[in-house]
């Protein structure tokens, strides 16, 4: 049966939606592409220190997320949209352009500390960035936009995805580390664009019915996403969500991490690996938007497409817990093309298959289906609980996920083990989506306001 309210078409994008669609598309494809740039460089930083230092990295960024997350809801409360989702691009285009000569020039700050510092403010723009995307998403399209839509604009950042990691190993031999900094704030500030001249669109085809409430700042406290995750079901659930993925992520990074530390012993070639591991993930990522997740999420809403990424990932993780040796390359070396370049892949460890195969449909369905929730909750719980929920929650549960690893490993856990935790924490987040998805579209069905 049909999610979509009668009257309404399948799956195409209509007339009126293109030129938006379009710009949609290109901001999250500079988004993600600037944030892949960078990411390979993060990765071999992990991979030459080693998963059980993860925790410091993890603390350090949960501390930044920590102290940001209600200067956002500040800046939310206090400017309309136009204002605040420029001002927040601005912000990480200076800092991008403010760590090019640490990379320069040899001794402005040791390399240990340069490590540390770079992990955490990668991460903290992965955070904020995407998840200002989504909230201002969000806040232009309708419900009914979002499940035709989201995922053709998901798809974008799954492309930016891809060329980011080619830009990577393309450009980092000729231009070096510090110069690809500069093209990923090149590319930041081309999301810039696209969201003023998405946020004109808006003033002019919005969907909702009163505009100027949508452009107008939201009000309220600073500290209101933070409250929203302990007072809020909706919110308090997203959160369960958050973590459970969160806890399936971790282990899977902590594992591929000590793998590329241990089998490549210099940062060119950690980097290529990581970069591997995101081509051949945001490929499958592609197939996923492109196919199942645009049929299942159109036609029957957001519930089966949480519950097939759930059911995928707990076979990954059951596939590694029973392998007689979780770091035998079981897939490849594999030739993948990208456009007009071509490369030649690594083979992937059980590990390493877990790991993208979790990741890929992390981002290719669950995320997806997650972000059209939000289109069903009022504006409030967009920008403050949701951007809560992606930066604060997200990055507690790094850390207590990543000192769960290092305690049981200490007490002798085996990598089988953790392949049954993340099965279970799969199962956990399977159930909890459905049910929280039906509730939701039964409600907006029947014309119930949250």
């Amino acid at each position: 049966m049909s999610s979509f309210p009668a009257g309404t078409g399948p799956t195409r994008v209509r007339g009126g939606e293109w030129r938006a669609v379009a710009w949609s598309f290109a901001y999250f494809f500079c988004v993600l592409s600037a944030y892949y740039v960078m990411r390979p460089v993060r990765e071999q930083l992990s991979a030459a220190v080693g998963s059980t230092q993860l925790p410091w990295f993890f603390a350090a960024t949960f501390v930044a997320t920590l102290a940001l997350t209600p200067v956002f809801a500040w800046l939310v409360s206090r400017w309309p949209r136009r204002i605040v989702v420029p001002v927040v691009y601005a912000f990480f285009i200076a800092c991008l352009l403010a760590f090019v000569p640490l990379f320069t020039f040899e001794g402005l700050i040791s390399p240990k500390s340069l490590g540390m510092l770079f992990f955490v403010w990668v991460s903290v723009f992965n955070l904020f960035v995407v998840s200002v995307f989504w909230s201002f998403m969000s806040d232009i399209w309708s419900d009914e936009q979002a499940r035709r839509l989201y995922p053709v604009i998901a798809l974008g950042g799954t492309v930016g995805a891809i060329a980011g990691p080619a830009l990577t190993r393309v450009l980092v031999g000729s231009i070096g580390v510090a110069h690809l900094l500069v093209v990923s704030a090149v590319l930041l500030a081309l999301a810039m664009l696209c969201v003023l001249v998405l946020g004109r669109w808006a003033r002019e085809h919005g969907v909702h019915r009163h505009r100027e409430e949508h452009e107008a700042a939201i009000g309220g406290g600073m500290f209101d996403g933070l409250k929203q995750v302990f007072a809020t079901p909706f919110i308090r659930s997203m959160a369960i969500l958050m973590l459970l993925g969160d806890a399936i992520g971790t282990i899977a990074y902590a594992l591929v991490t000590d793998y590329s530390g241990t089998t490549f012993h210099d940062a060119v070639s950690r980097t290529r690996f990581a970069a591997d591991i995101d081509l051949v993930t945001n490929t499958i990522q592609v197939v996923a938007q492109l196919t199942l997740t645009r049929w299942l999420l159109v036609r029957h809403g957001a519930a089966p497409v949480l519950a097939v990424r759930a059911v995928v990932g707990i076979l990954a993780c059951i596939g590694l817990a029973l392998a007689v040796d979780p770091y035998a390359v079981v897939v490849g070396p594999l030739d993948l093309s990208v456009g007009p370049m071509h490369f030649a892949l690594s083979g992937l460890p059980w590990v390493a298959l877990m790991l993208v195969l979790t990741r890929s449909l992390a981002y290719g369905m669950d995320q997806p289906a997650r972000e059209s929730l939000f289109t069903l909750v009022p504006r409030g719980m967009r920008y403050k609980g949701k951007n809560a929920v992606d930066t604060a929650v997200w990055r507690a549960g790094d850390v207590v996920s990543a000192l769960t690893v290092n305690g049981l490993r200490a007490v002798g856990a085996t990598v089988g083990v953790f392949g049954w935790i993340g099965a279970a924490a799969l199962a956990a987040s399977g159930s909890l989506g459905w049910a929280l998805a039906r509730k939701l579209e039964r409600a907006s069905a029947a014309g119930d306001v949250y």
